[in-house]
């Protein structure tokens, strides 16, 4: 994109701004917000919300440097952990929840959406993954983690498409421009 990202304005408000809004609205707490070198602009535009910051010193190591910061800033007695990308604002108020209550099937540690178009996020991890977390590399994000052990993961299917992510100015304006109809 050429510049911050997560910062862009969408309906007045920042793309990681809306993020996080939607993921309190959910219930699921604590909120971990991993940051990069935009911190200080990335704090502001989060003011007064409930989340914790961590902060990735090195993001140039990928999308797993980012989980693996955050899996170790989660409190101890943390049971699940979301993984939820900052750029996409406005996953369906449904898939959150749904995920929690999937993780609670006997033996599964691992419940990740499936939408009309694919396998896609916010995925939601078992405490016994975090070790796993904890060890990945490259910019795959935890697919590794999903593909390792199929037997662990339990699928929730939405009769909808994946959720739009921000990438391009193309998605930029089609996230704009479905702010507009919420």
């Amino acid at each position: 994109m050429g510049q911050a990202k997560l910062l862009l304005p969408i309906a007045g408000e920042a793309v990681l701004r809306l993020t996080v809004r939607n993921i309190i609205g959910t219930g699921a707490r604590p909120v971990v917000v991993v940051m990069g070198s935009e911190r200080s602009a990335l704090m502001a535009a989060l003011a007064g919300l409930p989340f914790q910051a961590a902060v990735n010193d090195n993001p140039a190591e990928g999308q797993a440097s980012s989980i693996r910061v955050g899996v170790s800033a989660l409190p101890s007695e943390t049971e699940a952990t979301l993984i939820v990308l900052g750029d996409q604002p406005f996953v369906p108020p449904q898939v959150i929840p749904a995920l929690i209550a999937a993780l609670a099937e006997p033996g599964k540690a691992i419940a990740a959406p499936r939408y009309r178009d694919g396998r896609g996020n916010p995925v939601l991890f078992a405490r016994r993954t975090f070790p796993e977390l904890g060890a990945i590399a490259g910019d795959q994000g935890a697919r590794s983690v999903v593909e390792r052990d199929p037997t662990r993961v339990t699928f929730v299917d939405f009769d909808f498409a994946m959720p739009d992510d921000l990438d391009t100015p193309a998605d930029y304006d089609r996230l704009r421009s479905r702010s507009h109809t919420r």
